[in-house]
């Protein structure tokens, strides 16, 4: 394979954090690797990047051989941080100043998965608009309540390229490649990896309530989306009914009927469920947690707490605060 004189070759460089994901490395740098090959000339070169350098292992033990920090180069076109596990934690100050650095010194900066709660602890996505795999976003949005995150599959902003891990780098990257050779070669990539479907940066990271709780009547898809937008300050039960366009008994006969449950118990167990990602993946105190999900104070929250986990908060957080799923 031949570079082109006449094509500038872009180096993306890949830094990788403890319990990255390996699908999430496998679908941005596959669409790149095609690119080179389908169009017979080299026009991404890919370096991988860690803090010590050497064999870096995702959470299912497949591994990329890394430069360090101290051996990487300076300049990247793009540089992206490649975060799973849980990224809020994330505190290394040698990674953090070296990503300090390269925004000085000009160079574009993406995250995926949980890699944009990293470029935020590091300080460089002020004023971008960025995003971040859903199960980090409501723990980023209490973190960072000035950042501009948006619950969009991939936010590209000026110099930042985030996407929210999984297969959403494959979109993501469809874009870029869109953007630096034309649609042809985008489609052709993706009709090599037979991703006939590419998905638009809005498309949504989580399924639809329809399918999520397999229902069909459009009031219970509105209570759904309606508890899911109130979190933090919850609505009443007849404030439900009348924004769902029933009424008080029809709403609660549904709810019961298709939910298994009334539907303040239905918002209730969805405001809990929160909570319990908000210990897992962020400090917040407890008070603060029980604050943003709705709850008056911190002993009536630990009463419901226990009540649907069977532990209380400060039990649940210790016994879960090991290493979360994996994106």
């Amino acid at each position: 394979m031949a570079s082109d004189p006449e094509i500038a070759l872009k180096k993306i460089g890949f830094l990788l954090t403890p319990g990255f994901a390996l699908m999430s490395v496998t679908s941005a740098i596959e669409p790149l690797r095609a690119a080179n090959l389908l169009s017979d000339r080299i026009l991404y070169e890919l370096a991988f990047v860690s803090l010590a350098g050497g064999w870096m292992r995702s959470s299912v033990l497949g591994a990329f051989e890394t430069q360090s920090l101290d051996e990487s180069p300076d300049r990247f076109d793009i540089l992206f941080v490649v975060a799973g596990g849980d990224p809020l934690r994330f505190d290394d100050p040698r990674t953090l100043s070296w990503l300090r650095r390269l925004d000085r010194r000009g160079v574009p900066l993406g995250g995926i998965s949980g890699g944009a709660a990293v470029l935020s602890k590091a300080g460089v996505m002020d004023d971008r608009r960025f995003t971040v795999h859903w199960a980090h976003l409501d723990a980023m949005r209490e973190s960072y309540p000035e950042a501009l995150i948006e619950r969009r599959l991939f936010v590209i902003d000026r110099d930042r390229y985030t996407c929210a891990g999984g297969m959403a780098p494959l979109d993501m990257m469809h874009g870029l490649i869109t953007s630096d050779h034309g649609a042809a070669l985008a489609r052709a990539v993706s009709d090599w990896f037979i991703h006939t479907g590419v998905r638009q940066a809005e498309a949504a990271q989580q399924l639809s309530p329809e399918l999520q709780y397999d229902l069909h009547h459009p009031a219970l898809v509105a209570l759904v989306n309606l508890v899911n937008s109130h979190i933090a300050d919850p609505l009443t039960l007849e404030d439900l009914a009348m924004l769902c366009g029933v009424s008080v008994r029809h709403l609660d006969r549904l709810c019961k009927a298709h939910l298994g449950k009334s539907p303040m118990r239905f918002s209730r167990a969805l405001r809990l469920s929160k909570a319990a990602e908000l210990l897992r993946q962020s400090s917040l105190s407890i008070e603060a947690v029980a604050e943003a999900t709705g709850f008056t104070n911190r002993s009536h929250f630990s009463r419901q707490f226990q009540g649907q986990f069977g532990v209380g908060p400060a039990g649940w957080r210790a016994a879960k605060r090991s290493p979360m799923v994996r994106q």
